[in-house]
């Protein structure tokens, strides 16, 4: 495990933070730190032309081929870059998924076709992308999809008909990746398929879904007969399962150190309002400050760890526990930054919904624990996956 950066590392840090600090002033200043979880409905076309900004600075897809309009950065570089960008405010990406999904997903598993007509548009900050796996009743259960999709026996299109559900900012994407059944006999992870999907077309429906903010960042997307192209397929029909589980393993990824850099930040603001209005006195406060300090370390080089896997998005060991600690971690976090401030954590600064930042912090933290996997259910995927335990007992027919 390296812990450490070379002097040519250093140098490329110090471009990184400079570029930063040239460009997110002027028209950009008032998307710093804005845009991330709880925040990512604000500032949406501020923050796509921030994304036509990195492009031009040649700082999106940084981790890609040269040949593909990246840097061909290493492990070390993008750790840097992830960092440095949340140290330096940047907004929550709106290209973040055709980044550091759509496109290594494609890298690894793409045909040269697909490459060509899907990467210069998410490297040029233009096309950006949802992600379509979840369905009511197929969440934390993913291989439980029922969406399906039947390929046209003239013209070798497929037809896709089914609902996505929680789909982060999917009215505002081009294209959304759907996992759908291609064998109607199938079940479970057999029998499925991958596909690159245009959202602008009849067929697809969008219903954003209110939550009790006000605010609407997640969607409900449905398909009737929507079309996607026969050669935008990724892999061959069956290989479905495959590829979403190689593109979970991307978004493990570097940017995870970039997270990190967030939680710091989080942290930093609690442990200075605790020195401010005297929770600092208190030992369990300052007991609880230590290990939260603690854990956000661990992480750190447990991440550094995990960034061995292989380039196809396989998981190492380490990267089977990262979900379930970060996310109880940052859920104690949300209940520290209440306990610190105290009667004030009961009172907004103004109706209806505008919350203080540590206030967010501790409502969105309690969805950490439920999407992208619950704990309960990465539990199970540490003991059966990491560990070689015997698999949980199951009913007929699942």
């Amino acid at each position: 495990m390296k812990l450490t950066f070379t002097a040519a590392d250093e140098q490329f840090r110090e471009e990184v933070a400079d570029w930063l600090n040239d460009n997110l002033r002027d028209e950009f200043a008032d998307i710093r730190y804005r845009g991330g979880p709880g925040d990512e409905h604000r500032f949406v076309d501020e923050r796509k032309a921030w994304e036509r900004r990195l492009a031009d600075g040649r700082w999106t897809c940084i981790g890609w081929p040269e040949t593909w309009g990246g840097r061909a950065a290493s492990i070390e570089q993008q750790v840097i870059f992830h960092e440095e960008y949340a140290r330096a405010g940047g907004p929550g990406r709106m290209g973040h998924i055709g980044d550091t999904l759509t496109g290594p997903t494609l890298l690894a598993f793409g045909s040269e076709q697909q490459k060509a007509k899907y990467l210069p548009p998410i490297r040029d900050g233009v096309a950006f992308w949802s992600q379509g796996y979840s369905e009511p009743g197929a969440g934390s259960d993913l291989a439980a999809i029922r969406t399906k999709a039947v390929q046209d026996e003239t013209s070798g299109q497929w037809k896709i008909t089914g609902q996505k559900v929680w789909t982060s900012l999917a009215h505002e994407s081009d294209f959304v990746f759907v996992l759908a059944r291609v064998d109607r006999d199938s079940s479970r992870h057999h029998g499925l398929g991958f596909f690159l999907v245009a959202l602008d077309q009849p067929g697809v429906t969008i219903r954003p879904i209110t939550q009790l903010t006000g605010t609407a960042e997640f969607n409900e997307v449905y398909f009737d007969d929507a079309v996607c192209d026969a050669e935008d397929i990724v892999g061959a029909p069956g290989d479905g399962w495959k590829v979403a589980m190689g593109l979970l393993g991307f978004e493990r990824g570097v940017s995870t150190l970039g997270q990190q850099m967030l939680f710091q930040t989080e942290l930093d603001e609690i442990i200075r309002i605790a020195k401010s209005n005297g929770a600092s006195r208190d030992p369990d406060i300052r007991q609880r400050i230590a290990e939260a300090h603690i854990g956000l370390k661990t992480m750190r080089y447990n991440s550094m760890r995990m960034l061995s896997g292989g380039e196809d998005g396989s998981l190492s060991r380490e990267a089977m526990i990262y979900k379930l600690y970060w996310s109880s971690w940052h859920r104690n976090l949300g209940k520290l930054a209440m306990d610190v401030l105290g009667p004030e954590a009961e009172l907004i600064e103004s109706g209806p919904y505008e919350l203080n930042k540590l206030q967010s912090l501790f409502l969105f933290t309690r969805a950490d624990t439920i999407y992208g996997g619950t704990n309960q259910i990465q539990r199970n995927l540490i003991a059966e996956r990491a560990l070689g335990m015997p698999k949980e007992p199951r009913g007929p027919g699942k």
